[in-house]
C-alpha cells in the first residue's frame, strides 16, 4: 500500500562544499475513480484519505448528495483505485476541463453557472479578530507539511475549531478530501468556514460553495474569476490571510463591513 511520503536523499551545496541529507519528502501518484465499475478519471493526488477523495469529487460535482446515494466504496489492495458503487445508474460526464493547480484537476461543473444547491449563509458573522485565529488554527493542522513540506491543507471550521482537515499535493484535493470526510462521519457542521493554503481559483470557489461554506479564506491569493464568483455566489473571500491582517474581495458584510457600492451609495456626491 502507497505511504503518502517517502524517503530520499539529496546533495546540498552550501558554503563551498557539499553535503548529503537524508530527508522526507510528499508523494504523488495517480489514482483511478471508477464509478459503476466504469474508469472515470485519474487523480494525480497524495495517497491519503482516498476513499474520503473520491466521495468528495463526486459530492462537489454534484454526482451524489449523501452517502445514501453510494452503495459501497473501497480503496483496491495496490491503492491506485477506488471503486464507487451507487444505488443508481449515473451517467459519465461527456467531457472533462483541466483545472488549473500544481498537478491539475478535472471538472464537468460549469463555473460560470450558480450551484444547483442550498446556500443559505447571509446570518453568519464573524469578529475580524477571528480570521487570525482560524489561520492559526490551520497551521496547527499541517502534520504531514511539518514533516515534508510542499504540500497544501485546507480545513473546515465551525467558527471555533477545526473540525475536519486534509492535506495533499492538489489544493482542490484537500477539499475534495474534506468534502467526503464529512460525509463518512456526518459531520457537517451547521457553520461551515473552509481555510486554506491554497491560491483560490475558480475550481476552489464552486467546491465551497458546493460544500455551502460561506466563508472561504485564504493563505494566498484569489483569481479574477474566482472574486466574480463569490460575488454571485454570496461567498465571503478573504486572501493573504495571516494573523493580525487579511484582504476582502468579497460580501465583506459577515465581517461587519458595508459592501462598497452601499459605502458609496451613504455618502452621495452632491450636485
Amino acid at each position: 500500500m502507497l505511504t503518502p511520503q517517502k524517503t530520499i536523499q539529496y546533495q546540498r551545496y552550501e558554503f563551498k562544499k557539499w553535503e548529503h541529507h537524508d530527508a522526507e519528502t510528499i508523494v504523488e501518484t495517480p489514482v483511478s475513480l471508477t464509478v459503476n465499475g466504469k474508469v472515470w478519471l485519474t487523480f494525480m493526488c497524495t495517497p491519503l484519505h482516498l476513499e474520503e477523495l473520491a466521495l468528495g469529487f463526486l459530492y462537489n460535482e454534484g454526482i451524489i448528495n449523501s452517502m445514501e446515494d453510494v452503495a459501497d466504496v473501497r480503496l483496491c489492495e495496490h491503492g491506485d483505485n477506488v471503486d464507487v458503487w451507487l444505488n443508481r445508474s449515473v451517467e459519465q460526464p461527456i467531457s472533462w476541463r483541466r483545472t488549473s493547480g500544481c498537478t491539475g484537476g478535472l471538472t464537468a461543473v460549469d463555473l460560470l453557472a450558480k450551484p444547483n444547491v442550498h446556500f443559505d449563509g447571509n446570518r453568519l458573522t464573524v469578529e475580524p479578530e477571528a480570521i487570525g485565529e482560524l489561520v492559526e488554527h490551520l497551521f496547527e493542522a499541517q502534520s504531514l507539511y511539518r514533516e515534508t513540506g510542499g504540500v497544501h491543507t485546507s480545513a473546515l471550521s465551525d467558527g471555533k475549531k477545526i473540525v475536519v482537515a486534509a492535506e495533499d499535493i492538489g489544493r482542490h484535493n484537500t477539499l475534495d478530501k474534506i468534502a467526503g470526510l464529512c460525509l463518512r462521519r456526518g459531520i457537517f457542521p451547521e457553520t461551515r468556514i473552509l481555510i486554506t493554503t491554497g491560491r483560490i481559483s475558480s475550481e476552489m470557489l464552486q467546491k465551497a460553495a458546493h460544500m455551502q461554506a460561506p466563508i472561504l479564506i485564504s493563505r494566498t491569493s484569489p483569481s479574477s474569476l474566482s472574486i466574480e464568483m463569490a460575488e454571485r455566489y454570496g461567498i465571503t473571500l478573504i486572501g493573504y490571510a495571516r494573523r493580525h491582517r487579511f484582504n476582502v474581495y468579497s460580501n465583506p458584510q459577515r465581517l461587519g463591513l458595508l459592501p462598497e457600492h452601499e459605502i458609496r451609495d451613504e455618502h452621495p456626491q452632491e450636485t
